[in-house]
């Protein structure tokens, strides 16, 4: 088994080299499997990262909740606390690109989201493995802020087919997903 870092450099490879194209369709197929998905339907308030190149597409599916009803939210980059704060959106004009080059909501205290209000978190990652463990960037926000959920708040990771393996390398402040939905 391969140590994290390689692991990262490889998914990183995989998920640059792939057609544009290929990665709108994929992401469509997802979504379609993220809409079926009973916990989804259910939820309230879901929390989803903004996507980077490369990733599965997710401004579809976020501008898909909002239109829907759903209540919305995106992380803001605490860098100096090392977190994640879930902020509400009402429309994907209320962001702007942050920390790491990630688009997220402005700072406003009263949009902030309390972890208890929210129903279902959509959660990037390099590779995933068949038990819900995933592979992140490697500074583990996620982790955190993971581990800081209610148990009945559902995780969910988005990956490409090629995104999935048997295992991957965990730690004890890995934590595992709900699911993962691939395509």
């Amino acid at each position: 088994m391969k140590d994290k870092s390689s692991l990262r450099k490889h998914y990183l490879r995989l998920l640059k080299g792939q057609d544009k194209e290929d990665c709108l369709r994929k992401s469509g197929l997802i979504a379609q499997k993220l809409w079926a998905n009973k916990a989804i339907q259910e939820a309230k308030t879901i929390l989803f990262y903004a996507s980077m190149p490369g990733e599965v597409d997710t401004l579809a599916m976020i501008k898909k909740a909002l239109f829907s009803g759903k209540q919305v939210a995106l992380p803001i980059v605490e860098q100096n606390q090392r977190k994640l704060i879930p902020t509400l959106i009402s429309s994907m004009e209320e962001v702007h690109q942050g920390a790491y080059g990630i688009t997220e909501p402005y700072m406003d205290p009263d949009k902030e989201v309390l972890l208890k209000d929210i129903d279902a978190v959509i959660v990037p990652g390099l590779a995933f493995d068949r038990q819900g463990h995933r592979l992140g960037r490697g500074a583990g926000y996620y982790d955190r802020f993971l581990s800081g959920l209610l148990e009945h708040t559902t995780t969910i990771g988005l990956a490409f087919d090629f995104q999935l393996t048997e295992s991957l390398p965990i730690e004890a402040h890995d934590v595992r997903l709900t699911q993962v939905i691939a395509g």
